[in-house]
């Protein structure tokens, strides 16, 4: 292999794609911004025990690292900016009431999420710390429905789920951290078999048949209005879990105007060892995979030393990009070289303050196979007029 090759899964973004990115990146963040979220910009390499903490366990295996050549200690390069704007908000910031942090920029993954995906995302998110009520749910998910709107995403579809009904199942259980974790991955993928195995085998005497019933039916539990209402018959009557179910249909009631879809997944533990209540994913028509994720995750900021509220989104702004049509790269105004021409300097200047891209030929050019302008400056009645080429 010729050393210029790069790896797999990594990947040049041209110009065309660059500008696509580029632009729902600016729209995105400009909506941020007039929400009262501000804008942070977290290292790109840091000590892996910052970049584990909360969320960041479950990306342990996704994170590259390095030895630091001064301290000696392992470094990772970020394959989350969760955690990293946690760790902003508890020290950093450290302010009393809420608080509204963005960010955008890449991270980098050991392997593809999935096998069409790149290994170097980028990644736009917000979070919002202090407030534990569900008008902040709600406010994150309005955000993430509206920034996929106005990037251009016309059919948006909502999944919710609730991590509390799975986790006041099996609250009072003495279950053993790995079985938790088999049980976990079992519910995650949907997978009957495995799970009536681990009830059979693993729960039947730690559990009663109430919940072991429940258990299995978590699967079953996805798809419209109608899985609430089977939720609330069949599964156990805790407060938690009624609550969650409440908080699931209040959201759906809000959101139902400006969705063309909602759907509900109680067996979606997606970030289960972090989430700590509502959470939820993102699709849209061409797409089989989720655009956007979130959800509630109260203790993430515990590992920081300020276990504070926290809800938030994010999304890979280069797939976001894939699915959305754009305009060719624009074309330029073609402007002649001439040193020293007040006028001509500043009818470019203007064109170019109202957002126009003008180039400027150099002496001895050879355009005859540009293809980046349509338009040229010609000089016509004491004038400099744009005409096209």
């Amino acid at each position: 292999m010729r050393n210029w090759l790069l790896p797999e899964y990594i990947e040049d973004v041209l110009p065309h794609d660059a500008y696509r990115i580029e632009k729902i990146r600016r729209c995105i963040m400009d909506l941020l911004h007039v929400h009262g979220y501000q804008f942070v910009m977290p290292p790109l390499l840091e000590y892996v025990e910052s970049l584990l903490s909360g969320s960041g366990a479950d990306m342990n295996l996704r994170m590259f690292k390095v030895v630091d050549q001064l301290s000696g200690r392992m470094m990772g390069l970020r394959a989350d900016m969760t955690p990293q704007a946690a760790r902003i908000d508890a020290h950093l910031l450290n302010t009393g009431g809420i608080t509204r942090l963005c960010y955008a920029s890449s991270v980098v993954h050991t392997v593809p999420l999935e096998i069409t995906r790149t290994r170097e995302p980028f990644q736009v998110g917000a979070e919002l710390y202090g407030h534990a009520g569900i008008e902040s749910d709600l406010e994150i998910q309005r955000l993430v429905l509206a920034c996929l709107s106005i990037s251009g995403i016309q059919s948006i579809h909502l999944d919710l789920g609730h991590v509390q009904v799975f986790r006041n199942l099996i609250r009072d259980a003495k279950i053993l951290p790995e079985f938790e974790m088999e049980l976990y991955s079992a519910l995650q993928a949907k997978d009957i078999g495995s799970l009536q195995e681990l009830v059979r085998t693993g729960l039947d005497k730690r559990l009663s048949p109430e919940i072991r019933a429940a258990l299995l039916l978590l699967p079953e539990l996805y798809g419209d209005r109608t899985v609430l209402a089977r939720a609330r018959k069949y599964l156990p009557a805790f407060p938690e879990i009624k609550e969650a179910l409440n908080q699931l249909e209040h959201v759906a009631d809000t959101l139902q105007p400006h969705v063309s879809k909602i759907t509900f997944d109680l067996s979606d533990l997606r970030g289960y060892h972090y989430h700590t209540g509502m959470v939820f994913a993102v699709y849209t028509a061409g797409c089989p995979a989720a655009i956007a994720l979130g959800g509630r995750y109260d203790e993430i900021g515990k590992s920081f030393g300020r276990a504070r509220p926290a809800t938030g989104f994010s999304l890979d702004l280069k797939e976001l990009s894939r699915l959305i049509e754009v305009n060719d790269y624009p074309k330029g105004i073609l402007a002649p070289w001439r040193a020293n021409d007040d006028r001509l300097d500043a009818v470019v200047k203007q064109l170019r303050a109202e957002g126009h891209i003008v180039i400027a030929e150099l002496p001895g050019e050879d355009r005859a196979s540009d293809t980046c302008c349509d338009r040229k400056l010609v000089l016509q009645h004491e004038q400099w007029k744009v005409v096209p080429i």
